[in-house]
């Protein structure tokens, strides 16, 4: 997938894609909220093998039951089509889905 970085106007019109995503700091930023600790961490074993298939990795946090995760690409300096797949992707796991 390419890491060509998105005009602002293309960022725009894709945000839309991602429901739950918001614009923060030029970054896409979204944060969940488990009932527990072990909610959170499998949800992040399983955010981190979709991220290693497409080696694209976010920056993200975890504390007890609340996991904060920003996307963007370093190596373009914004946002690719590589960080709305990846949040359209993980929005996909919480709806019961793979990918």
């Amino acid at each position: 997938m390419a890491r060509q970085k998105f005009s602002e106007e293309e960022v725009q019109a894709r945000l839309a894609e991602v429901e739950g995503w918001e614009m923060i700091d030029g970054r896409l930023h979204r944060e969940f909220q488990f009932s527990n600790f072990l909610e959170a961490f499998g949800f992040m074993t399983q955010v981190a093998m979709l991220a290693e298939r497409r080696n694209h990795h976010p920056d993200w946090s975890n504390v007890y039951n609340r996991v904060v995760i920003d996307l963007w690409t370093h190596d373009a300096g914004g946002l690719t089509p590589l960080d709305f797949d990846l949040a359209q992707s993980v929005s996909r796991l919480l709806d019961g889905g793979s990918d």
